[in-house]
């Protein structure tokens, strides 16, 4: 049996589960790569199961345990099997299964446990820390790639209303990484990626470790290849029963990064916004809908 003849009985099996084995099919349907790499108890902990509830699950479709399931999804890691047209597979079958406004639903309360993850304590400790990096750097080199490019232009944006410290590094013609030549220690490089990591953005992160530039990373997991390199890492869940990874909690960690970093910039940054508002004003940047008198 292979990963997505797996993946299909779950989905067909679903109904006829607990509320406990349902919990953790989600689990293992919306989390694969972890189901290969992680530990047995992990995954019944990040899942809110015992571990004893993975082995029912397993029995529950027929297998000796869930050592089968995770060899089963090694093997798809090891393959390559587990992308976009994989796990587009599953929620074709989900959806079919559970219908359009459960997959809404069910996405809703995915991103929504996601958000609220990110207001633990340890969290919010490496938010924090991360934004002083940020505020104590000449200039802020920022870098995302693919889905993370919205991430770094939003906190890019957000710092450019405040400054002129952050460079977006979005070069044509192959040029993203060119201003990176002239950053020293004193400069930071904030990347986004997460699974898949786009090359290019882990290469342009060691390249920069090389130099000695400190790096900031906004990532999914304390193991990948950007948290290998950051002196500051914020760790995103990016899980969802789409077939598309939800990039929305690193949306969100994007802004209160800048929010944080305009915050420490005091006066500063209220003459700097204040100015942008007047020049918004005389260009007539933003549509005025106020109402006329009648």
């Amino acid at each position: 049996m292979d990963q997505g003849q797996l993946a299909e009985q779950i989905v067909t099996a679903f109904d006829g589960m607990s509320t406990q084995l349902r919990s953790a099919a989600r689990y293992v349907l919306d989390r694969p790569h972890d189901v290969a790499l992680l530990t047995m108890r992990e995954q019944a902990r990040q899942a809110g199961v015992q571990p004893a509830t993975m082995t029912r699950f397993a029995q529950h479709l027929g297998l000796d345990g869930y050592e089968t399931v995770r060899d089963i999804y090694a093997a798809a890691v090891r393959g390559g099997e587990i992308g976009f047209a994989g796990k587009a597979s599953r929620q074709v079958e989900s959806q079919k299964l559970k219908g359009a406004h459960a997959l809404v639903a069910d996405i809703l309360r995915s991103t929504a446990d996601h958000v609220t993850a990110l207001a633990e304590p340890a969290s919010i400790d490496r938010m924090v820390a991360t934004a002083g990096a940020l505020v104590a750097a000449r200039r802020v080199y920022c870098l995302g790639l693919r889905s993370s490019h919205a991430v770094a232009w939003q906190l890019h944006y957000i710092m450019s209303l405040i400054g002129e410290k952050s460079l977006l590094l979005q070069g044509i013609g192959g040029t993203d990484g060119d201003p990176l030549g002239h950053a020293t220690k004193d400069d930071v490089l904030l990347a986004a990626s997460v699974l898949p990591y786009t090359r290019s953005t882990v290469e342009l992160a060691e390249f920069a470790a090389g130099r000695r530039i400190p790096i900031v990373a906004i990532t999914d997991s304390e193991v990948s290849p950007l948290a290998q390199l950051a002196d500051h890492v914020v760790i995103v869940p990016t899980g969802s029963p789409s077939f598309f990874h939800t990039m929305t909690p690193a949306f969100v960690v994007a802004e209160i990064l800048g929010s944080l970093v305009a915050g420490q910039a005091g006066q500063h940054a209220v003459d700097a916004l204040r100015r942008f508002d007047e020049q918004g004003a005389a260009l007539k940047t933003h549509l005025n809908r106020r109402m006329s008198k009648r």
